[in-house]
């Protein structure tokens, strides 16, 4: 039950890695982006949560409409792009702090 806790925290509690983490990659509309989570990291959580997350990152500046069509694809912004990696470094010096003994 605890991994199970930490998985979902993890992950659909912290989807906004997730999607940054694609959209370094290469753009891609909201749709697609789901897809490629579902893909890479085994979970897709449902589209209107993936919506208001790319809402709320684009909101806060750290990813941009890269199109005007109507399936409006994403880009990742320069200032995504740190906060992904502020994000990636404090992964690791969390995980370097965890002890296997």
């Amino acid at each position: 039950m605890a991994y199970d806790h930490l998985r979902s925290s993890l992950t659909r509690g912290n989807l906004w890695l997730y999607v940054l983490s694609e959209l370094e990659a290469g753009e891609g509309t909201p749709s697609d982006l789901r897809s490629r989570v579902a893909k890479k990291h085994g979970f897709a959580p449902a589209a209107i949560t993936f919506y208001t997350v790319i809402y709320r990152l684009r909101r806060e500046g750290l990813v941009r409409r890269s199109s005007d069509s109507f399936r409006s694809a994403y880009a990742i912004t320069p200032r995504g792009k740190e906060e992904l990696s502020k994000a990636v470094d404090y992964l690791e010096e969390v995980r370097g702090g965890l002890v296997r003994g």
